[in-house]
């Protein structure tokens, strides 16, 4: 029970699959794991556990799941809703944070009197597209899916692509946003608590984003944070970059 500190820069190795992403922490509500990502996913995979967010650290490259095709890159936060099969291929070596809401889903939080547009407006989401990249991975041939239930690893093999979609409709699909969209609020005279910067809510625990921002003006204002102590939440801090920090996440003790 006491703060410690996690060189993520030395898990080195490649891992196959997200479900082989070394688990750096969890609890019974969320599972944070380090993946560095194949060139290309030679299955799909489908987490029936809870809704996975991931959080793109370095690379680029292309998402293709039930919905469509969805282009990323570094900085990017993907949540990919529970049951979702999807795969990816890198055009540069990917890096991600994957955070599962174990039994739980991903959601927007309250902004109260801030409104919907604060930290983000919600135009920026991006969704997947049925576009000619995902049609052209279309066609005859075996392809196995990876699914995680309570758990436990099965495979199912189909003998043809499973992501054969030619539309969708609906409320729950996989969104896209970029830290360069976040917009955090701030204050001239008062320094903004860090629940002022959740990004996804879930069952248990926030997402927050720490992006920069200007400093107060206020000559009176309190320009670094206070001194505090979480009687609520464990909290951990990942970092994206030298200068700022991405996909905070605070947990339940």
């Amino acid at each position: 029970m006491r703060p410690r500190a996690f060189d993520l820069a030395r898990l080195d190795h490649g891992q196959p699959s997200p479900f082989d992403a070394t688990l750096v922490l969890h609890s019974r509500h969320v599972r944070i794991r380090h993946w560095r990502a194949p060139p290309a996913m030679d299955h799909l995979a489908r987490n029936s556990d809870g809704d996975e967010l991931m959080f793109v650290h370095q690379g680029s490259g292309d998402l293709f799941c039930d919905y469509g095709h969805l282009a990323f890159e570094a900085g990017d936060y993907i949540v990919l809703p529970r049951s979702t099969m999807w795969r990816i291929e890198t055009a540069e070596p990917v890096v991600a944070l994957l955070i599962e809401a174990t039994n739980g889903a991903y959601a927007l939080p309250d902004r109260g009197l801030a409104g919907q547009h604060a930290i983000f407006d919600p135009g920026v989401l991006a969704v997947p597209r049925i576009d000619d990249a995902f049609r052209a991975r279309q066609g005859a041939g075996d392809v196995t899916v990876r699914v995680k239930h309570r758990g436990t690893l099965s495979r199912v093999t189909y003998p043809y692509n499973p992501l054969g979609a030619v539309g969708w409709k609906g409320d729950v699909y996989p969104v896209k946003l970029n830290l360069r969209d976040v917009r955090p609020l701030s204050s001239h005279r008062y320094h903004v608590p860090p629940s002022a910067h959740t990004t996804f809510v879930a069952d248990r625990f926030v997402v927050c984003s720490f992006v920069p921002r200007p400093f107060e003006t206020d000559p009176g204002a309190l320009k670094v944070p206070f001194f505090h102590n979480n009687d609520d939440f464990d909290e951990v801090i990942f970092y994206h970059a030298a200068t700022s920090s991405a996909a905070t996440t605070s947990t339940p003790g």
